[in-house]
């Protein structure tokens, strides 16, 4: 170890070379010792691995020197009838926030009492969108008639880079001599940010042989990647997902201690008018929590969290109660690749039963978001029904804070 610490110090190795001369496991001692020099730190707790390090150091992080742990608790059971999740469930959450499992477990529990959550998905599409550069606004048009009038062609292209990956619409706009083109793929159970870019960059390539256009960027953030978007608020990335359930009023008072007319005008208060007057993309309470908790256990990238948080919650009036919904339009989720490998993550996954490629493809990606969508909707109603009847502070004052 001594060498590989003096090489690096006097600069004759960099720490991404150490995997080149070591195994996976020496290489992260190595660097972690050299961090804690460096930064005169004990990593002690950084460096307690329980996870496989040789496909980690691969596909997932460089210049590893060790694991951040995040406590994971359990929600649950909930009752799901979704298309590709219908069943009993426990939903790992993995998170810091005090409070937040126990809010999600009374959702949880409500919602089994009523007979469990109705889920489907409404669309299923990941997205990328080159921008091109034209010569002058009437090249810019002419770009974009050849692309709708050649869809067939653009199809054919893309898909010959991929075996699963499906090219199912294009859209076109432009902006002055910028002209972009959001492609939406059905990418199997991949999340597909990787076999949507290899497929888009193949369709890229014809499009500028054919029109001249110049391609500026194979992203132009028309996508909209990893950026809270209207666009995707309205057109939808990845999974489009919808939950619902019908509350009676006797079970509205007696598990969330408060009424249907309560909750009606806390949501229409905080979640719409709220939200429109702050000029939120989100009409949510806290669906943001959920999704990464959920992500954070199951090996999704958290960055995603910000197009998950576009979340529209309603509660309507019924008969003898109200129903309460959660539409995510954007929800990109995997049960294959990224950090779905890692064993802590796999194991999580095993939990709700949807780890690997499923049978048709794309239905194990499809239940997990139907299954995350469901704890959406136990979070909303547990933090709704809070706030009806008053109990938000002493509930985190006893729990969380």
């Amino acid at each position: 170890m001594d060498e590989y610490l003096r090489r690096l110090r006097d600069g004759s190795l960099k720490l991404y070379a150490l995997e080149k001369e070591l195994p996976p496991d020496k290489a992260v001692a190595i660097r972690r010792r050299f961090i804690e020099e460096e930064t005169n730190t004990k990593l002690e707790h950084i460096g307690d691995l329980s996870i496989s390090l040789d496909a980690v150091v691969k596909k997932n992080c460089e210049n590893m020197i060790g694991t951040i742990q995040v406590p994971v608790g359990v929600a649950g059971p909930i009752m799901i009838h979704g298309e590709y999740a219908e069943g009993s469930y426990y939903l790992p959450l993995a998170t810091t926030e005090g409070a937040l499992i126990a809010s999600v477990n009374r959702g949880c529990s409500l919602i089994s009492a009523a007979g469990g959550t109705e889920v489907r998905i409404l669309k299923d599409g990941m997205t990328r969108a080159p921008v091109f550069a034209a010569d002058s606004i009437i090249h810019a048009k002419t770009i974009c008639d050849w692309v709708m009038n050649h869809q067939d062609e653009i199809r054919a292209e893309a898909e010959a880079t991929t075996r699963f990956g499906k090219l199912t619409t294009i859209d076109v706009t432009t902006g002055g001599t910028s002209v972009f083109v959001r492609m939406a793929f059905f990418t199997g159970d991949a999340m597909g940010m990787n076999m949507v870019t290899i497929a888009s960059a193949k369709a890229a390539d014809l499009i500028s042989q054919k029109t001249g256009a110049r391609l500026i960027a194979l992203s132009g953030n028309w996508c909209t990647d990893k950026k809270p978007a209207s666009i995707n608020a309205v057109m939808g990335r990845g999974k489009t997902v919808s939950a619902g359930i019908l509350l009676t009023n006797e079970l509205i008072e007696r598990v969330l201690k408060t009424t249907a007319s309560s909750l009606l005008e806390v949501n229409a208060r905080k979640n719409l008018v709220g939200s429109a007057r702050a000029g939120s993309l989100g009409f949510n309470a806290h669906a943001a929590n959920i999704i990464a908790a959920m992500f954070i256990a199951c090996g999704q990238d958290p960055a995603h969290v910000v197009e998950g948080s576009l979340c529209i919650t309603t509660v309507d009036s019924a008969p003898d109660g109200v129903y309460v919904s959660v539409t995510l339009p954007a929800l990109p989720v995997g049960t294959v690749g990224g950090g779905t490998g890692i064993d802590t993550q796999a194991e999580s996954l095993r939990m709700l039963d949807v780890l690997g490629s499923g049978t048709p493809p794309g239905s194990n990606a499809k239940k997990l978001a139907e299954i995350i969508a469901s704890g959406v909707l136990a979070g909303e109603l547990s933090l709704l029904g809070a706030l009806a009847a008053q109990h938000l502070a002493r509930a985190h004052s006893t729990l969380g804070r």
